[in-house]
């Protein structure tokens, strides 16, 4: 049984996080009911801080271009069979560097691809930001996000950064669901990360792009 490949997107801006805590326990979880399922499948786990990104991801807004280890990032992100998305909730949101993230992908890069969502904030209060505001932009991405979005707050870890049981509960929830929509996908097929079309857009191309700023 091939291996599948989640790829973990961190946005927390500190070091460490909690943001990058909440995304360590999704993917552990995952990896274990991916080995729990009838197929025992096994998995391998990439993991991302934004934060090491956000220069580059600044350059990309503004250039168009994505810089090398960026690049090679995104290829890993948009050609894995699934991806753990967390991101701190800023003002009832996610956060900028999350968003600016999605921004340089490809608006066709995550189409049907599964997706479990966390957040953490310092109040329960934010938990609904899953629902009406990261929720509804991988939708609009085309990807598919399981029904358990996972929301942390400052209660829900213990002195020792433990989970407390009502989180865990839904971390485990969470990755059940996610390893349940990689077991009926087949394998994804891992793109060439030089071919422009897997950051510009099908059928497009840097003389495409660079004919169309000759013509304005």
């Amino acid at each position: 049984m091939t291996a599948r490949r989640i790829a973990v997107i961190s946005a927390g801006l500190s070091n460490p996080s909690s943001t990058r805590l909440l995304a360590d326990r999704l993917a552990s979880a995952t990896v274990r009911a991916l080995a729990e399922t009838g197929e025992a499948i096994g998995a391998e786990v990439d993991v991302f801080e934004l934060r090491d990104y956000a220069h580059d991801i600044t350059n990309n807004l503004l250039t168009g271009f994505a810089p090398p280890a960026l690049e090679t990032m995104i290829n890993t992100v948009v050609s894995a069979d699934a991806v753990i998305a967390v991101t701190p909730i800023f003002s009832t949101s996610y956060s900028g560097l999350f968003k600016s993230f999605i921004d340089i992908l490809d608006p066709d890069a995550l189409t049907g691809k599964p997706v479990l969502i966390g957040a953490n904030a310092g109040t329960a209060r934010h938990s609904l930001a899953i629902d009406y505001a990261i929720r509804p932009l991988f939708t609009y991405l085309h990807a598919e996000p399981v029904s358990t979005g996972v929301f942390a707050a400052s209660s829900d870890w213990g002195a020792s950064g433990d989970q407390v049981a009502p989180l865990g509960e839904r971390v485990e929830r969470g990755a059940r669901e996610l390893a349940e929509a990689i077991a009926r996908r087949s394998p994804a097929v891992e793109t060439d990360p030089y071919d422009p079309a897997n950051y510009l857009g099908e059928g497009r191309s840097f003389g495409h792009l660079l004919g169309g700023l000759a013509g304005e």
